[in-house]
């Protein structure tokens, strides 16, 4: 299944949601008055936010001047990869050793299970990957990354109690790491409300002692957010980012909503880049963001 195809079933009802409001209009070559109400409602819909609707209109809207052969479908299109285009990222080990990811979000966004499709991905290609439990607080959470890990055939360093210091369960595992020469150590850490200021200032907690054993590290914190949440994971991401530097967005379950424009709306307000995306239950159904195919999705 090529690219394109796996963003455009992963987009499905967002899709469906936006050309059945829009309708025909999508195939007119001009913007009346009538037509961009039409959208702004479709749009807003799909959680794309206020800000960032008028930002796409005016940009369809400018493709639509400069081109008389587009049509509004490929000026979305075109407006949308202008948005998102140059705010994504790439979630790859680098040329440290071992390179070190944290896994961030609030509860139930899916950071357990996406680690563990990842490790698959990266033990695939030939790396060492580790994984490390450190989500302490959920019942059974270091059970389930577990069972990842032997799916993934990799490592994984757990406490053997619940409740258990996760910036000690941190320590273990990237001391761990370095003394079996691990490439890669995914750290998944527990589900925390933004509003809760202790749990936040943990996750600092946590980078500091990455960087007293890995220096450099922790190379990448990757927020993960559930796209079912829509325009509140856009509040999520505010929150996180004054508590840690977070380095990309992972976007989970695109799949299971009609809510996917909030891709949009968090590479249109913030600047936090989309490194990944996650199009459903499988173990291989979450791809790197790619801004034309994901603009393609939601449109065609």
């Amino acid at each position: 299944m090529s690219l394109w195809d796996r963003f455009r079933r992963g987009l499905s009802r967002t899709r469906d949601a936006l050309t059945q409001a829009v309708g025909a209009a999508l195939g007119k070559r001009t913007l009346d008055p009538a037509t961009v109400e039409q959208l702004e409602h479709a749009l807003l819909a799909a959680d794309v936010g206020p800000a960032t609707t008028d930002r796409l209109i005016a940009e369809a809207r400018k493709a639509l001047d400069k081109d008389a052969t587009l049509d509004l479908r490929a000026a979305l299109e075109r407006g949308a990869v202008s948005l998102v285009g140059s705010k994504h990222a790439a979630f790859a080990p680098g040329t440290e050793k071992p390179w070190v990811a944290l896994l961030v979000g609030v509860n139930g966004v899916g950071k357990t299970t996406f680690a563990g499709k990842l490790a698959a991905s990266y033990a695939r290609a030939g790396k060492k990957t580790l994984l490390v439990a450190a989500d302490t607080f959920r019942a059974a959470a270091a059970e389930q990354l577990d069972v990842w890990a032997g799916r993934a055939g990799v490592e994984i360093v757990r406490s053997g109690a619940d409740g258990a210091d996760p910036a000690a369960v941190v320590h273990d595992g990237l001391s761990a790491a370095r003394a079996r020469g691990a490439d890669v150590v995914l750290v998944d850490t527990a589900g925390r409300l933004h509003t809760k200021h202790n749990l936040m200032a943990e996750l600092l907690k946590i980078s500091r002692v990455c960087a007293r054993v890995v220096p450099g590290a922790p190379h990448h914190v990757l927020l993960v957010l559930d796209g079912t949440q829509g325009l509140n994971g856009l509040a999520q991401a505010r929150a996180f980012t004054t508590a840690v530097p977070v380095t990309s967005l992972a976007v989970t379950k695109l799949d299971g909503t009609s809510r996917g424009g909030v891709v949009l709306a968090i590479a249109g307000e913030l600047s936090l880049p989309v490194s990944l995306v996650g199009l459903g239950e499988g173990l291989d159904d979450w791809q790197p963001f790619d801004a034309e195919a994901y603009a393609k999705g939601l449109f065609e």
